[in-house]
């Protein structure tokens, strides 16, 4: 089963408006299980908008999306999905352990087994020694791992990720795709991870996906089969043919073969 399938999908906001934008036009995409797929393309081409249709945030104008063979709506209501953005978007009154609790929480889970699972989640990031403390006394990359954690806490099948690493500097950004990488091997959870760097989709993913300007539609999909996703990866020619190719189908030249 695919862990996301999406079939025809439109998305027109302000439809029949003088202000109507078609932010996407006839997209299909198939996501498998397991699978690391990255989106990207220029600004304003839909990425984002495709990542809160899967996630039922917004309504298609039309098509469908399905994850893990339900609606996006079921999928949504019975939290079968985790989502992080660019901003940590954690709750400043709340402790790091309170943060990653809270999905647990809004499942009716005892005091004891939210404490658990988010202490694990912890462990899982590297931040288990700072259950206790507060947002405002991490830094911005131990922030994002917290909302890592926390999109994780009920172990989904399904992670959607809107630039996470956007805001952080090169080092922590690169120590954190690692990071990201080992915990979905551990997890096996298939992601859906928006961005606008090339080298970050070629580095996290099985497959990159390029969308085209708006009204966004899919262009390309280029695979990306690393021996290992290490520093050594980031140096071997593979991964440079496959920056290329992402680059070119960006704009829009012939691709060459990165297989």
């Amino acid at each position: 089963m695919s862990a996301v399938l999406v079939s025809s999908l439109t998305k027109i906001f302000n439809q029949g408006r003088t202000d109507e934008v078609v932010a996407l036009s006839d997209v299909d995409l198939e996501i498998k299980s397991g699978e690391f797929v990255s989106l990207i393309g220029p600004s304003g081409c839909g990425k984002s908008t495709l990542l809160r249709l899967i996630a039922d945030l917004i309504a298609p104008s039309t098509g469908t999306v399905t994850v893990a063979g339900k609606s996006a709506d079921a999928a949504r209501r019975e939290q079968a999905y985790g989502i992080a953005f660019q901003q940590a978007g954690l709750f400043e009154w709340r402790t790091v352990l309170k943060n990653v609790e809270l999905p647990l929480e809004l499942r009716g889970l005892s005091k004891a087994e939210r404490k658990a699972k988010a202490s694990e989640m912890l462990e899982l990031v590297g931040l288990a020694e700072f259950a206790g403390h507060y947002p405002a006394q991490l830094s911005g990359g131990m922030q994002q791992r917290v909302a890592i954690a926390r999109a994780l806490a009920v172990r989904p099948p399904l992670l959607l990720m809107d630039e996470p690493f956007g805001a952080l500097d090169e080092m922590t950004r690169e120590r954190l795709q690692s990071e990201l990488l080992g915990i979905c091997a551990q997890t096996g959870t298939s992601t859906v991870f928006v961005t606008h760097s090339i080298s970050e989709a070629v580095f996290l993913s099985d497959r990159v996906v390029v969308m085209s300007a708006r009204p966004g539609r899919i262009t390309a999909s280029i695979p990306v089969t690393l021996d290992s996703r290490d520093e050594a990866a980031r140096q071997s020619p593979h991964y440079f043919e496959c920056v290329t190719a992402v680059r070119q189908a960006l704009r829009g030249t012939p691709l060459t073969s990165a297989s």
